[in-house]
């Protein structure tokens, strides 16, 4: 069970999860994941299944504000959209198959490559 500190800390990480995926329009697993293992004490596969499942309303809500203000491409949405949903049934296969340590290795080689990407 978790302490009293420990909610407070993941609730704080909670909202500033939405603000990253509301400004950047994604990216919050990459603030979840870390802090589900550290301060929740959530192994590695249950930390990124559970980011995941924390990052749909979040990332829905995002959209909402998005569509209602206008910004939103219906064309760009559905071509990504059909990617995304092929990627993500894969992604949860592939997920249950492999181990803790295979999982944290491919989080961080993910983020390593995206961050070299945007200075690059």
């Amino acid at each position: 069970m978790l302490r009293l500190k420990n909610k407070v800390s993941l609730a704080a990480a909670g909202c500033v999860t939405g603000a990253v995926n509301g400004i950047f329009g994604g990216g919050g697993g990459m603030i979840v994941v870390p802090l589900l293992t550290s301060v929740g004490k959530k192994p590695p596969l249950v930390a990124h299944a559970t980011a995941i499942l924390v990052i749909l309303p979040v990332s829905l809500a995002s959209a909402i504000v998005y569509l209602w203000s206008g910004q939103f491409d219906t064309e760009l949405f559905i071509a990504v959209s059909l990617g995304v949903l092929a990627g993500g049934i894969a992604g949860a296969k592939v997920l249950g198959s492999i181990t803790p340590d295979l999982a944290t290795i491919l989080f961080a080689a993910v983020m390593f490559a995206a961050g070299v990407r945007m200075i690059v």
